[in-house]
């Protein structure tokens, strides 16, 4: 098992090292009952090489990212959509991925890949500092918080598996298997979605309900699309690569198209997207 997460950790560290080129634009969102508008972006890396997986601040006007250095590192930066300003939160010889705010908004934890093959979970200060290890015995892939003591993880593997894990006890208890990358909080749920993969496109969203870990379906994604992202309502955001649609499970099952006022010749290869909690701002990664 060892040898195969060495193999996987490989692959996927390739990968990551020769993706092409991408960028983030930041969008106004305007959520209404039936539609969903979405205006005026702006391009907030502007930077050559790799620049993804957005996240934001909980109640700061700050975006946060992964971003290739110079020498094919990804440090973790910030973009201040307010002021404009970015700053370089980490700076280290690891490489950080998947920034996310700490359910107690002291810290920044990620995913720390180092040379030797690991794929640990950390988190480093939002004020700066030294990284603090919560994971070190698995290749951890992606990572969502439940509450500020319980994790959702994406365990690369094969195959890849959604696991829970209470910190307080240490206990991890496998709960699907062949999931996608994209793992949320569900807004004013005790809820984590994820997505479950088929051998063909037909995928679904599901959700794990933190206090009974059970499961239901919420609705297919977009065919073979594992990106999606949660308004504020609960409404979720997707795209097929070169158009964003929306999704109120609640009512039906079928997507509509975001109405884009806008920079329609601006998305093409879009994948990762993040909705801010105040649900005003939409961030969306496109190819270079």
């Amino acid at each position: 098992m060892k040898y195969l997460l060495m193999i996987v950790f490989l692959f996927t560290g390739t990968c990551l090292l020769a993706q092409t080129g991408s960028e983030i634009l930041l969008f106004d969102l305007k959520v209404k009952k039936d539609k969903v508008t979405i205006s005026n972006p702006k391009n907030v890396t502007n930077h050559k090489g790799y620049d993804n997986q957005p996240s934001f601040h909980t109640d700061q006007p700050i975006l946060y990212y992964s971003s290739f250095n110079d020498d094919g590192r990804a440090d973790i930066k910030s973009y201040n959509y307010k002021t404009g300003e970015t700053i370089a939160v980490t700076q280290t010889s690891e490489r950080e991925y998947s920034p996310t705010l700490t359910p107690d908004k002291s810290s920044l934890s990620c995913i720390i890949q180092r040379d030797n093959g690991a794929q640990d979970l950390g988190k480093y200060p939002v004020a700066g500092g030294e990284p603090f290890v919560i994971i070190d015995n698995m290749t951890v892939g992606y990572h969502v918080w439940a509450d500020n003591s319980h994790l959702a993880l994406f365990i690369l593997g094969e195959p890849h598996t959604l696991h829970y894990l209470r910190l307080p006890t240490k206990e991890d208890t496998i709960l699907a298997q062949n999931i996608g990358r994209s793992l949320h909080k569900i807004p004013g749920e005790r809820s984590i979605s994820f997505i479950q993969k088929t051998s063909d496109n037909s995928w679904e969203i599901k959700k794990l309900e933190s206090e009974t870990m059970k499961i239901s379906i919420i609705a297919p994604t977009l065919a073979g699309r594992e990106d999606i992202a949660w308004t504020a309502d609960r409404k979720i955001i997707s795209s097929d690569g070169t158009k964003i649609y929306f999704l109120d499970p609640a009512k039906e099952k079928k997507w509509g198209e975001v109405f884009l006022q806008s920079g329609n010749e601006l998305l093409k290869g879009v994948t990762r997207l993040s909705v801010n909690s105040k649900g005003d701002k939409l961030a969306v990664v496109i190819t270079e």
